[in-house]
């Protein structure tokens, strides 16, 4: 019999569908995925930190080249077409299409010697995500818990009323988009997904506030579950249903929880803090990323996809993701509408932090798959109709940003050769990044959970925290 199997809780009870169906669509299974989470946590290596993580994920692929690892006198096949700018840190140039980034260079660190050895998506959102080799090169299923899992796994204690573990996902099955999947941790250590734009006036968090109808039914539920309370607790001797009394009460607390719904409400933040992240979704949702962890959220993943959405009009020569292929983009037009967008919200993420004294606590890490090409292509494009510049996939050389954890700020960590195209020294891996991450969130990489089989897997099979990012 497998793990999963003895950890099975049985057939479901008659009160456990009123149950579901009293939090309504949105609300269906809070409860079991709470008993799950208990459940799971009997096994697990738990801390109670008041450390987090904002994880912001560029999904697609960002042109290392184009942002961070600016080559200006490489060949003019590689170079690209914007010019490098200082920024306020001796020795850090970023792209001129980021001047906010340059501002405040000082509050974070570039890293620009990451590689691996995935080049489809899919097995890039693995490697990166998990912090292992995946079994197969495609595919966004994990099979290892993406880190998010890990950690909510870990604080399972930590909170009764809101999530440990949130991504801001633009969709498809929870936790399958990007490799946020739990993996043998089980689907109690899946993300609680939030879809859709938070600046659209139909924006709706799931779990937290209740439709109308079933708010208007919620009383006579309530009631009606505490007359089958009366009559079940007199037979149940197995005091399973006041167990299950304490999972429908930690679901019911998040669905009527000031503290959720506060934390999801980015009309409680002044104008001025809302114009400085950008009125637009990729800054709504960085900035719900902070009030997120002030509540005590302990990893939160902030997808910055699709810049063509909050009134910014679709561009004919741009791309809905990262992935700048010729065929897909013509990669500068994209990049002016692209990239003055990610400045604005990344830059005001990071300031805030900083300036609400959430510095030490609060770990920022900002990354996509895989870089891209360092050489050029040149196609057809298929909305366009005609040539255009773009970049292919290259996880040979990939470049990231840190920022807050009380790490050191203000430099820049290895570096490519002249070209872009590998590590010229200080070579690090995916497992480097995630072991910083623990390390700040007190979590041991080195500890083992039990995958389906039974047999203990380390968090972290590999990796060291990157040195000159400790203090």
């Amino acid at each position: 019999m497998s793990l999963s199997q003895r950890n099975c809780p049985g057939p479901v009870k008659r009160r456990e569908f009123l149950a579901a169906g009293m939090l309504g669509v949105g609300g269906l299974g809070m409860a079991d995925l709470f008993r799950m989470r208990a459940q799971a946590a009997e096994a697990g290596k738990l801390v109670d930190q008041e450390t987090n993580v904002i994880f912001v994920w560029l999904p697609g692929g960002p042109p290392h080249m184009d942002m961070y690892d600016m080559k200006p006198n490489a060949p003019s096949d590689y170079r690209g077409a914007f010019h490098p700018i200082p920024t306020n840190v001796a020795g850090l140039d970023v792209c001129e299409l980021m001047p906010r980034h340059a501002a405040i260079a000082d509050r974070y660190s570039v890293v620009r010697s990451v590689a691996h050895n995935f080049a489809d998506h899919g097995g890039g959102h693995k490697r990166m995500m998990t912090g292992r080799v995946p079994l197969t090169p495609v595919d966004t299923v994990n099979d290892a818990p993406a880190t998010g899992s890990i950690v909510a796994k870990c604080r399972e204690r930590q909170n009764s009323d809101i999530p440990n573990y949130v991504s801001f996902n633009p969709g498809g099955r929870i936790g399958d988009v990007f490799a946020q999947g739990a993996a043998y941790l089980g689907p109690a250590f899946t993300p609680f997904n939030v879809e859709g734009d938070p600046t659209t006036p139909n924006f709706v968090v799931p779990n937290i506030s209740p439709q109308q109808s079933v708010g208007g039914r919620m009383g006579d539920r309530m009631s009606l579950l505490g007359s089958l309370d009366r009559i079940e607790r007199q037979v149940d001797s197995s005091r399973l249903m006041e167990s299950m009394d304490r999972y429908q009460q930690r679901a019911v607390n998040m669905l009527l929880s000031d503290r959720a719904k506060k934390a999801f409400d980015v009309s409680l933040e002044p104008e001025a803090v809302r114009d400085r992240y950008g009125r637009h979704c990729w800054g709504y949702r960085a900035l719900m990323a902070r009030r997120l962890v002030e509540a005590g959220v302990s990893f939160v993943t902030v997808v910055m996809e699709n810049p063509y959405q909050s009134g910014i009009p679709f561009l004919k020569q741009g791309t809905y993701n990262w992935d700048s292929h010729a065929v897909n983009c013509h990669i500068w037009d994209d990049l002016q509408i692209r990239l003055p967008i990610y400045d604005q919200a990344v830059t005001a993420l990071i300031e805030d932090v900083y300036q609400r004294g959430m510095d030490k606590k609060t770990l920022i890490v900002v990354t996509g798959e895989f870089g891209r090409t360092p050489r050029l292509e040149s196609t057809v494009g298929s909305q366009t109709g005609i040539k255009q510049p773009g970049r292919d996939h290259w996880p040979q050389a990939m470049s990231f940003i840190m920022a807050g954890g009380g790490i050191r700020t203000g430099q820049v960590v290895g570096s490519t050769n002249s070209k872009g195209e590998h590590p010229a020294d200080r070579p690090l891996t995916p497992n480097d990044l995630w072991a910083t991450v623990y390390r700040h969130l007190e979590i041991d990489y080195t500890d083992s959970f039990p995958d389906y089989r039974g047999r203990p897997m380390p968090i972290l099979p590999f990796g060291e925290p990157i040195s000159e990012l400790l203090t």
